[in-house]
C-alpha cells in the first residue's frame, strides 16, 4: 500500500507533520510521501483551489489545511463531516470516489492534549486569542472540556463575535466575545490560537503586564515549541502547555481518516520529541 499527501498552507516550512505521517504509515507497511505546499511560494491563498484540483489529478489520498485556508476551503469541498460543519473550519480532506471531503481533527486533538497534560487545571474562565479556523476548533474543544466561561479576542472583533455566537447555540450563555484588557486579569487560563509566536510572526500576541501567575497558558504554535508567549508565561510560574501535543493528536486523528489504520498515539509523540535531536 502506498499514498501521496499534503499541507497546504503559509509559513510551513518547519511543519513537523511531513515526517510524523511518514513514520508512522512506515511502521503499518505503508509507503507515504508527505509533501509541503507553501502558499508563501505557489501564489498566496488565491492559490488553493488550483492546489485542490492539481492534488485530486495527481492522486493524493488527502491533505491537511492549515492557515490561513481552513475556513475558506470550505465552498471548494463537496461534502464536510458534521463537526467541521459545526465549527465552520476544515484541517483535512480527503479525497474519495471523486468527491472531497472535509474533517477537522483540531479540536479533538486540542482536548486530548489538554486532558492528558492539564489535569486540575482551573478551567472556569478562560480567554481564547483568535477566533480563526484553528480557534472555532480549540474554543469547541475548551467548552466540550467543562470551560464555563469562555471570552473570544481577536484583531477583528467581529470575527470573535460571530464565533461567539455560533458556540452560543451550543453553550449558551458560556461564550462571549471581549476584550484582552478587561478579561485576562480575572481568569484561569489562556490560549493562543493567533500565529503569533510562530517563526514567520514572532512576538507576544498580548502584553506581557497582563500575564500573572494564577493563570495555565497554552500555544497552538509549534515552530517554535517554546514561543515567546510560553517562556513569558513560564518566568512567572505559570503551568503551559505547548502547541506540541495538539499537533500529534490532531495528526493520529488525520492518520486514521487517510489510512483506515489505527495509529499508535505514544509512538507519534515519541516521533514528534525526536525531531528535536
Amino acid at each position: 500500500m502506498s499514498m501521496l499527501l499534503g499541507l497546504i498552507g503559509s509559513g510551513i516550512d518547519l511543519s513537523r507533520t511531513p515526517v510524523m505521517q511518514e513514520r508512522e504509515a512506515d511502521e503499518h507497511g505503508v509507503r507515504c510521501i508527505y509533501q509541503i505546499l507553501n502558499l508563501d511560494r505557489l501564489g498566496g491563498p488565491d492559490a488553493l483551489p488550483g492546489l485542490l484540483d492539481a492534488a485530486q489529478r495527481m492522486g493524493f489520498a488527502g491533505l491537511n489545511i492549515t492557515h490561513p485556508c481552513k475556513q475558506a476551503v470550505i465552498p471548494l469541498l463537496d461534502e464536510v463531516s458534521p463537526d467541521a460543519a459545526a465549527l465552520g473550519a476544515v484541517n483535512t480532506v480527503l479525497f474519495q470516489n471523486r468527491r472531497r471531503r472535509g474533517e477537522n481533527t483540531d479540536s479533538w486533538g486540542f482536548a486530548e492534549a489538554f486532558r492528558r497534560n492539564m489535569a486540575g487545571a482551573d478551567v472556569s474562565r478562560v480567554v481564547q486569542l483568535g477566533s480563526g479556523g484553528a480557534g472555532a476548533a480549540v474554543a469547541y474543544a475548551l467548552l466540550t472540556l467543562g470551560v464555563q466561561h469562555l471570552t473570544l479576542v481577536d484583531a477583528d472583533p467581529a470575527r470573535a463575535a460571530a464565533l461567539a455566537g455560533s458556540l452560543s447555540a451550543h453553550f449558551a450563555g458560556r461564550v462571549v466575545a471581549g476584550d484582552a484588557a478587561d478579561a485576562v486579569p480575572a481568569t484561569t487560563g489562556l490560549v493562543n490560537c493567533t500565529p503569533v509566536g510562530m517563526a514567520q510572526h514572532p512576538g507576544l500576541p498580548l502584553p506581557a503586564t497582563l500575564l500573572h501567575p494564577a493563570l495555565w497558558v497554552a500555544d497552538i504554535v509549534y515552530f517554535p515549541l517554546e514561543t515567546a508567549l510560553l517562556a513569558t508565561a513560564r518566568a512567572l510560574g505559570c503551568r503551559t502547555l505547548d502547541g506540541g501535543k495538539m499537533a500529534v493528536f490532531q495528526a493520529v486523528q488525520a492518520f486514521q481518516l487517510f489510512t483506515g489504520l489505527t495509529p499508535d498515539p505514544e509512538r507519534m509523540l515519541r516521533h514528534f520529541a525526536t525531531m528535536d535531536e
